[in-house]
């Protein structure tokens, strides 16, 4: 979801056939790998019968997908149009599969009905943030922005989530390398040949996260597809149960 119909900014470029081929290459790149991405986190979903992305992120990109792709439909038509539709319908379907599945991810406090009325308000203040951003930068640096910041904090997500649940359920090598491979394209663009320095930072700080998550799933499917096994639980003895014993 970090393909942006931002236009080129060199003025003057060497090779502007050259360079609008690039662009189109690295956008159409992002858009294969982030289907690709959303193609196997719902797979994943429904074969575990859970959600494959973190719920926060989910929140932002279905949220960011669809405003973009009404957006750029509507007043921009364009390939990134096309892309963040196609992004959003499988977003819809992962979506499904948070509200199926989702409420045994969370304790048993959090009622059917809790876990209804949350997850509404986080789809909810998804879209408001992509909304704020459009009305302050515009249509392509508040979706260039949202999309860098939000997938920093996705990056973070996935690797807190592998944490939470000790390994790869609900997750897969396939999702890690095509999400850091869907940043990395968008990174080149928009980063290092258009000369954002902003975006670059964000995108490489990105690819460290995504790379040590890469390393996560492997050595987690390498162990057969589980985490390190947790420690069993200390007793602490006191001296009244040292007495106690003792007696």
């Amino acid at each position: 979801m970090l393909a942006s119909a931002r236009p080129l900014e060199d003025p003057q470029p060497e090779d502007p056939q050259q360079e609008t081929q690039m662009h189109i290459a690295l956008i159409l790149a992002s858009g294969i790998a982030w289907t690709i991405v959303y193609i196997e986190a719902i797979r994943v979903g429904f074969r575990e019968r859970t959600y494959a992305m973190p719920a926060v992120a989910l929140g932002l990109n279905f949220a960011w997908e669809w405003t973009y792709a009404v957006h750029n439909l509507a007043f921009d038509p364009s390939v990134q149009g096309g892309i963040n539709l196609v992004w959003g319908i499988a977003d819809a379907v992962i979506v499904y599969t948070f509200f199926r599945y989702g409420r045994t991810e969370f304790p048993s406090f959090v009622t059917p009905r809790m876990f209804t009325g949350l997850s509404v308000l986080l789809f909810g203040m998804s879209f408001a943030v992509q909304w704020l951003f459009l009305a302050k930068f515009g249509a392509e640096d508040g979706a260039a922005y949202s999309a860098f910041l939000q997938n920093l904090l996705m990056s973070a997500l996935f690797i807190a989530m592998f944490v939470a649940r000790r390994g790869l359920r609900g997750q897969s090598v396939t999702i890690a390398v095509a999400k850091w491979l869907g940043t990395l394209a968008p990174t080149i663009l928009f980063g290092a040949i258009q000369h954002d320095g902003f975006l670059l930072g964000l995108g490489i700080m990105c690819s460290v996260l995504d790379l040590v998550y890469i390393w996560l799933c492997v050595e987690a499917k390498r162990n057969g597809g589980v985490g390190d096994t947790p420690e069993p639980p200390r007793t602490v003895t006191t001296r009244a149960d040292s007495a106690s014993m003792e007696a």
